[in-house]
Parts: structure tokens; sequence; C-alpha cells
């Protein structure tokens, strides 16, 4: 192991990318969304009593859903209707510089209604659930999502909306605290890592921590070197860590949840043309930004979908049809990870919103029933 004097963190790197969108801002076709606002309780916070975080977000909505879904439309509309806020529950929506291959609301939707957490987040960081959850925290005890009228705080509807997985469990279950990783010790296990690869590392975490060892593949070197950090830094192993889990941060008993499970050839064609509309908004530009300070590659940031692909294609790697077509298959591959994932681990509080069954009527009812 390190010594203590090399002891020193970047924020823990963000496990969630395999969920992170590339953004979906419209809405499907013939999904009217006007009867969905019937009913929806004031949301807001709740700061007294209790343990921090704890609760907090009364009455707020959770929309997810895999990318292009229509979730962003959906939020916009209830939130316009209801004077409520969005929050951005999506990791690669975070990060600034790519606006537009994030398929980040665009300036006319951000005037709409008050979007907060969207690209607050230099590429250089590595963003993680933690800190996107803490952010959060930030913004209710700053009371963001508070409105004055006539001298008295009124408190908002909050809808949270996105589609990485890990942000919405993390806020319905609570979240392990892990401690800070210093620097020195970050750096250090990353160049092991590199130089000695993720199978050696493997046997020193078998040796040093066997139960969090034998969790891990050998192949998997990012939470190989995750395992090896926190029990540098802290002394203790990381399952020790995780079983310390936090406080969930909304009031699941007012909590409407909502998940996206569009058609699938459906979202195929979305997928696409939202590709190309990406293309046509200025995408090549943003990943020559990106490009040009100079990031580690495999920072979440640099691992945007559309940002590998173009980058081979500016490179002469690939053709630029060749680069165009990888990234709307591995788009279409990530929304097929994310539905799995939505339908696999979102219990059943999560209400399934699907084209053609009544959707209007159902989430009319279910906000209708919570007030």
């Amino acid at each position: 192991m390190p010594s203590a004097s090399q002891r020193t963190v970047l924020a823990p790197t963000d496990r969630d990318t395999i969920f992170a969108s590339a953004g979906d801002n419209a809405r499907p076709a013939g999904w009217d969304t006007s009867v969905a606002t019937k009913g929806v309780a004031s949301g807001g916070i709740e700061n007294s009593g209790g343990q921090a975080g704890e609760g907090r977000v009364k009455n707020a909505i959770l929309i997810a859903g895999p990318t292009a879904s229509g979730k962003s439309a959906l939020a916009v509309d209830l939130a316009e209707r209801n004077g409520g806020v969005i929050v951005n529950t999506d990791s690669m929506q975070g990060y600034s510089v790519l606006d537009v291959l994030t398929a980040r609301p665009t300036a006319a939707e951000l005037a709409r209604v008050p979007h907060f957490l969207y690209g607050h987040v230099h590429p250089s960081t590595a963003y993680s659930t933690g800190a996107w959850l803490r952010d959060v925290m930030k913004l209710i005890d700053n009371g963001a999502f508070l409105e004055r009228r006539v001298g008295t705080f009124f408190e908002r509807p909050v809808i949270f909306v996105g589609g990485t997985g890990l942000y919405f469990r993390a806020l319905a279950e609570g979240i392990s605290e892990m401690p800070d990783i210093p620097q020195s010790i970050r750096d250090r296990w990353r160049y092991e890592l590199q130089e000695q690869g993720a199978a050696k590392l493997h046997r020193i975490l078998l040796r040093e921590d066997s139960a969090a060892g034998m969790m891990l593949k050998p192949t998997d070197g990012q939470r190989i070197v995750r395992a090896l950090e926190v029990l540098d830094a802290s002394g203790r192993s990381i399952l020790e860590w995780q079983a310390a889990r936090g406080r969930p941060l909304i009031d699941r008993a007012s909590t409407r949840f909502f998940v996206i499970e569009p058609d699938r050839a459906e979202l195929v064609e979305r997928i696409e043309a939202r590709f190309d509309r990406m293309l046509e908004k200025g995408a090549l530009d943003e990943v020559r930004r990106l490009t040009e300070l100079g990031l580690d590659p495999d920072l979440p940031a640099m691992k945007a979908i559309g940002v590998r692909e173009l980058q081979a294609a500016m490179a002469g790697e690939l053709s630029f049809p060749e680069a165009i077509e990888r990234a709307k298959i591995a788009t279409r591959q990530y929304a097929k990870r994310q539905a799995t994932w939505f339908r696999h681990q979102l219990g059943p509080e999560w209400l399934r919103l699907r084209p053609g069954d009544r959707v209007e009527s159902t989430i009319s009812d279910t906000l209708s029933s919570a007030t």
C-alpha cells in the first residue's frame, strides 16, 4: 500500500456513466400532457426536524426514462403549468461545453421554467453521485425551490428528470458517505493501475481486503482502484462505508414516481434524427473545444456518446459518415441498457408510462390522488 506520506481528492470517480443520458428534449408524438397537471400538490422543502436531508423534498415528481424518450418535454410542461422547478438528474447534462451533444434544454426551454444543475460542472471533474446529491442539498439549503409571493414564501413543485438511474436511487434511498480521498492517494493508485494493470492490483486488494476483492472482477480496474483508495485513505473497507447508507432526500410517501417506456421503433427513429440535429447545431465545434482542453480520456465527460466517434473522424481515423453511424448505434445500445436498468431496478412505486396506455389520464389520476 502507498505510505501515509504519499497520501493526500479528485471527486470520487463517477461510476454512473453507463446510465448517463445524451439528452431528450422533445415529447413523443401524440403525448398530450395537458391533463397531467390536474391536482398537482404544492411541492417543496421540509427544513425542520429529522436528520439533515431526510425526506426534505415533499411532493417531488421523479421522471426517469431512456435517452430521447421525451422526459424533458414532459417535465417542462408539468413545471410550467404548476409553477414548478426542474432539477437535472442526468450525469452527462451536468457538464459544461457539451450543451448540444448531451441535448441539454434549449435557451427557450430554460426561459420557460427554472432549471438547476445543468452545465455547472467542468469536464475535467469526475462528477459523482455523491457530489450531485450534495449539490441538490445546497439548492435546498439556499432556498432555490422557494418562491416569494406577497411577502410569504411558497414551496414550488420540484421535478427531478433525467436518465441516470443511480441519481434516482440516491434520491429515494440515500447514499453511502465515502471518505475524502487525498489527491496524492488517488494519483498514486491511478499510476499503479497504468503501470501494473488491473489484475495485479486485484491481487493486492484480495490480500488487503479480501471481501471487497472477491466482489470485483480482476479486469474492473476502476472499481479496484476505488476500493484501494478508500482502504488506503481511511483504513476501512469500502464495504463498511457502503453499508452505512444515508437517508433519502425526498419524502417517499408524497413523491410521485414515473418512468417512460417508449415504443422501441419510435425511439430508434428519434435517436437517429436527434443526432443529425446535433450535428447541425454545432456538435463538432463542441467536440473540438473539448479536445483542446487536453483532458484525460478516461474522464466521464470524455465518454459522452459522440465525443470519441467525432474525435476519430476529425483525426482522420474514421470517415464522418462512419463516425456518425457509430454514434447512433452507441446511443441505441445505451438507450437499451437504460431501459433494462429501469425495468429491473426501479420498484413497484414507479408508474410505467407507455404510449397508447392512456398515459395522460394515468398521470392525471396519479397526481390527483396525491392531493
